[in-house]
């Protein structure tokens, strides 16, 4: 048991040409929800990149081709996987900078393998065996997202079923627990006790602040509380963190109401990697 054992020493991973580790400088994992076009994304991921590079934050690029989980059946899904690979390759291109996304299925999986560097498992997902094998068996880097009902001592079996194909370029992302109803709190202990496993830790500070289907038929969310959760991850000592970013949250398809607004970000990443750096000492 992860709880039993000693703590391992950091492992070094590669997404694309960034390198994670938990006694690294953290990384960027950002963009808006959902990839809906490349007029309404470019404008965002733009800025994004242009506030990492100001601040020399390494940066991933996120942006979901489908939302298989959302609460009700009317609501935004995405454009599908199809329509969003040449748009990934686009702005892999003109961005220089890894791609990611979340998947619901197996041959999504594969195809997505020409063009995206992590493939994110999502949190419903995260004790599914057939989607953590497929997502470890093309040799890209994996983001298992812990679910908001699981320990993190458990998370040792989502590990072990990526790592049976052979990849061990694996991130573990902290996105809070469930207590009572649509209320997920983020213990800062989780993060400790999943570095235990060496693996870099990522923490998520946009769904760790949403309100599960609760805002009429759709998840609402508290955007004041994610810069605060995200400079105490920083201050527990993280490898990356995870922030949903929008221009104008109000008009987002999906998680508006838990996305950082896009002119604070500047702000909030200055603060982070000064945290950062006090806590690792580069």
């Amino acid at each position: 048991m992860v709880q039993k054992s000693k703590s391992k020493k950091p492992v070094h991973i590669k997404v694309g040409n960034i390198t994670l580790g938990n006694d690294l400088p953290f990384v960027l994992i950002a963009g808006p929800d959902s990839l809906e076009s490349y007029e309404r994304t470019n404008p965002i991921v733009t800025k994004i990149k242009k506030y990492c590079e100001e601040l020399g934050i390494p940066w991933i690029m996120k942006a979901c081709f489908d939302k298989s989980q959302r609460t009700s059946f009317s609501s935004f899904r995405g454009m599908g996987l199809k329509k969003a690979l040449p748009l990934y390759r686009r702005f892999k291109k003109e961005l220089k900078v890894p791609i990611t996304t979340d998947f619901s299925t197996v041959e999504e999986a594969k195809e997505m393998t020409p063009v995206i560097d992590l493939y994110q498992v999502q949190h419903y997902l995260s004790r599914i065996t057939d989607i953590l094998v497929a997502a470890g068996k093309y040799g890209k880097a994996v983001n298992i997202k812990k679910g908001n009902f699981m320990s993190p001592y458990d998370i040792i079996g989502a590990i072990g079923k990526v790592e049976s194909t052979g990849n061990k370029n694996i991130i573990l992302t902290e996105r809070g627990n469930i207590f009572g109803y649509r209320n997920i709190v983020a213990d800062m202990r989780s993060i400790e006790i999943m570095k235990r496993t060496g693996y870099p830790v990522c923490f998520d500070a946009s769904h760790t602040v949403q309100i599960p289907s609760g805002k009429a038929g759709a998840s609402g969310g508290e955007r004041e509380f994610s810069f605060p959760l995200a400079r105490a991850a920083c201050a527990v000592g993280v490898a990356a963190i995870f922030i949903e970013v929008y221009d104008k949250p109000s008009i987002a398809p999906v998680d508006g109401p838990q996305s950082m607004l896009l002119s604070e970000l500047p702000k909030a990443l200055g603060v982070l990697k000064e945290i950062d750096r006090v806590v690792k000492g580069y």
